[in-house]
């Protein structure tokens, strides 16, 4: 044990360490080499180095995975506090630097990735050129994961979001739209979920949880809708819809600025249905200069963007 824990002590390598972590994460070297940027046998070699460093067997072949044995396991369970603290210390230090520098790492989803993030990420770079923001897609569940594993510093996602472990900043609510064809059978101005029930319709994948709030509010109507289509992409459901292939109920931002499509009609609904964009980022996360930027100017956008669509009195 005390040898061990002098090895530990000494030399004990970072990127071995996420090698190992990502390897039984994707339960693949391979997958892990992609997502490192790395080849299989590069990562091998990471891997086979830290277990000789340690003295233990970390990773066993379970089936076609690989699978951490006990010993990787209690490393697993250390190494999530050992890559915070070093990115904890890493921001520490970035506030002592002059001006804005160094990455951020923002998820997001789709539709607020097309449609609300260009021109905060454009006034960002205009003003920090040296700011790297690197952005990544995918539901809220995924990217909430994220924040609490630090993999990510901070995500925009569309609410609920819960973690024990983070703090939650409301941005805007952005209210949903039904779409269709102007020329085929066009919605009226308002429409109920009755009126839509018996449609084809064109909706958002069930994994997402702007499908969830579709479906609660069909469902407090005592109706269960049966998409024809179900997507993960809200411009794939916009042009299906303008392909007549059904109708659509999208968030209004997708509809909006350069979101608008010529050919599809919207109609408000009845009763009206929003979703709400919030901020998550763990309680524990130095804010230091570069993320403090990030979050102010999203939070800024989101209240600007909640004052142009408060409706007049």
């Amino acid at each position: 044990m005390q040898g061990i824990r002098n090895t530990l002590d000494k030399t004990l390598n970072l990127d071995q360490l996420r090698s190992f972590g990502l390897v039984i994460e994707t339960g693949s070297f391979s997958a892990a080499a992609d997502r490192l940027g790395l080849t299989q046998p590069a990562v091998s070699l990471q891997v086979r180095q830290l277990e000789r460093r340690l003295a233990v067997r970390l990773v066993e072949r379970v089936g076609k995975r690989a699978k951490a044995t006990p010993a990787g396991a209690e490393l697993l369970r250390h190494s999530h506090h050992i890559e915070t603290a070093v990115e904890n210390a890493i921001d520490a230090l970035a506030d002592h630097a002059s001006g804005v520098t160094g990455r951020v790492r923002l998820g997001t989803g789709a539709t607020a990735c097309l449609y609300f993030l260009p021109a905060v990420l454009r006034s960002l770079r205009e003003q920090f050129p040296a700011l790297g923001i690197v952005v990544s897609t995918g539901n809220t569940d995924d990217h909430v994961r994220k924040v609490e594993e630090n993999s990510s510093d901070l995500a925009l996602v569309t609410l609920p979001a819960a973690g024990r472990s983070l703090s939650v900043v409301p941005v805007l609510d952005d209210e949903f739209v039904a779409i269709g064809r102007s020329d085929l059978a066009p919605l009226k101005a308002r429409v109920a979920p009755a009126d839509l029930a018996a449609l084809p319709l064109v909706l958002f994948e069930p994994a997402a949880n702007t499908r969830k709030l579709v479906d609660r509010w069909f469902a407090d109507e005592g109706l269960q809708p049966q998409p024809v289509m179900e997507l993960g992409s809200v411009e794939a459901m916009k042009e299906m819809v303008a392909a007549g292939l059904g109708y659509g109920i999208v968030p209004r931002m997708a509809m909006t600025g350069r979101g608008a499509h010529p050919g599809l009609k919207i109609s408000r609904l009845a009763p009206r249905m929003h979703r709400t964009l919030a901020v998550v980022i763990r309680r524990d996360k130095p804010v230091n200069k570069a993320l403090r930027v990030v979050l102010d100017a999203i939070l800024a956008a989101g209240a600007q963007a909640s004052r142009a669509t408060r409706p007049k009195k």
